[in-house]
């Protein structure tokens, strides 16, 4: 992993996250995204059939209905739709979680509601569709189509974003100087791109990490080594120079408590104060999670020193939600996945297509017309002797190559697809017999896709580039759009 990459360098807030390059050497279109809510529209691809209205509310007691919100969290919005019925929260569910600072169209179920009931809420528009026998769950989403607008991009952003157009084409398997796709043709007297099938490696997006304070693969990563006071520590503590003052100075108090300096290293003399009520003092309450753990240290009065395997210690970082527990390992997962597309695009290996030792997948036989999604339970190893035969299946958008998200289960790849994921996994000193872990924090691991590909279209309006594509539920909008603006992913 020495060589100088073959191409363009990514951010660094992206190289931190495992990030490493562009695909495309193009000169970016600059610009920010989610300048206003309506800048980044979101619409599901809905794979949810409901029964009509009238259908018997005791054998269909979920009402679904689809819901438009502009500028709310998805749990927020759970939180007062519930409030709003007078019914728990758990009976509020959906299929995929989307950004707050947007216009997004999704499904919902409520159990034993009616549409009479159905409150009137600010930024909210429900449509009752039908009834359904359960609850929405995660695998009932296909995909989503966005439509985003990038404000205050250079002056010059079609020619740029039909270069970039061009390079993504390319690899995404596509022949930029056959059927029509020179670069001429990408972008016309105004600037419209229409129907470009463009690919872009699938990592996961910088959200996937923190938007202020990127840490929660730092968190699960020392999870999975087994030295869960460092995990503790790096939430708790750990400050961001993004984070407001009082945010900062509550957790240098933390790294105090442990023993280590605003720099990261330990003190002159190896230990911390372990004033867990000094700390407690010093986060701010908006802080609720970190307060939680810290609380737990300061009840059992835990020593700092304690060796990082210490009950004491997980029981501190079991102070947050089960759903936060398994984002630390889920992002542990996805930074090393990252880092193995990452070196797959430095070796100039292809994402299209396999080499021998490749594990792919078949296509979703389900998914909406137009969605190129993967099924990432239907696996084939990729022998010498079936990289022609594979290969055929990825061009038509048949098959996709995948990379491990490690877990217990993981079979790595051969050759050098699993050289990469061997030397990636021994970088970062994991193995995956390492995810056997307790409670929330285990997983067994699966495969993902190493391309997202999509049918690209982009369109100038008011001088403000807009575009318009569809992905499969699980990959991220912003890792096709930063190939386009090559901008810091942090930066409002």
């Amino acid at each position: 992993m020495s060589d100088d990459p073959p191409h363009r360098a990514a951010h660094p807030v992206e190289r931190a996250v495992g990030i490493d390059h562009y695909v495309s050497d193009a000169d970016g279109i600059g610009g920010r995204l989610r300048e206003r809510p309506a800048d980044f529209r979101v619409t599901e691809l809905e794979a949810f059939d409901p029964e009509p209205l009238g259908a018997d509310r005791g054998a269909y007691p979920e009402l679904v209905v689809r819901v438009t919100l502009r500028n709310w969290d998805t749990n927020d919005f759970a939180k007062r739709v519930s409030d709003a019925l007078g019914i728990s929260r758990e009976r509020v569910s959906w299929a995929g979680t989307k950004d707050k600072r947007a216009v997004t169209t999704q499904l919902f179920t409520l159990r034993n509601v009616d549409p009479d009931e159905l409150p009137e809420i600010r930024g909210v528009e429900i449509e009752p569709l039908g009834r359904a026998g359960r609850g929405l769950s995660f695998g009932d989403l296909a995909g989503n189509a966005f439509e985003i607008r990038v404000a205050d991009a250079v002056p010059d952003a079609p020619e740029r974003a039909a270069r970039v157009t061009r390079d993504l084409v390319e690899f995404a398997g596509g022949d930029v100087d056959a059927g029509g796709l020179e670069l001429g043709s990408l972008a016309g007297s105004d600037g419209a791109i229409t129907d470009a099938t463009v690919g872009v490696p699938n990592y996961f997006g910088q959200q996937r990490f923190g938007s202020v304070r990127p840490v929660t693969h730092r968190v699960g990563l020392a999870v999975v080594r087994g030295d869960v006071r460092e995990a503790v520590r790096l939430y708790a503590g750990n400050p961001s120079a993004a984070e407001p003052t009082d945010t900062q100075s509550g957790r240098d108090r933390v790294d105090a408590a442990f023993g280590v300096t605003a720099t990261g290293e330990p003190v002159a003399d190896g230990t911390g104060d372990g004033d867990w009520a000094a700390c407690l003092d010093a986060l701010p309450r908006k802080l609720r999670f970190e307060r939680s753990m810290v609380s737990r240290l300061a009840e059992a009065g835990v020593d700092p020193a304690a060796p990082p395997e210490d009950e004491a210690w997980r029981t501190a970082l079991e102070a947050v939600p089960s759903n936060l527990q398994r984002l630390f390992v889920n992002a542990a997962q996805s930074v090393l996945f990252n880092r193995i597309l990452s070196e797959r695009l430095r070796r100039g290996l292809p994402f299209d297509r396999p080499v021998a030792g490749d594990v792919a997948c078949f296509a979703d036989r389900d998914a909406p017309d137009g969605l190129y999604a993967p099924d990432v339970d239907r696996l084939q190893r990729v022998s010498a002797d079936r990289v022609s035969i594979v290969a055929r299946h990825c061009a038509r958008g048949r098959a996709f190559v995948t990379a491990p998200l490690v877990g217990t289960d993981t079979e790595l790849a051969a050759g050098e697809p699993g050289e990469i994921e061997r030397s990636v996994l021994d970088e970062a000193g994991i193995d995956p017999t390492d995810f056997d872990l307790p409670g929330e924090f285990d997983s067994s691991g699966t495969r993902r896709a190493v391309l997202l590909r999509t049918d690209l279209d982009i369109r100038v309006d008011d001088g403000d580039p807009r575009f318009a594509f569809a992905l499969p539920s699980g990959s991220y909008a912003t890792v096709l759009l930063r190939e386009f603006t090559k901008t810091d992913p942090l930066a409002e």
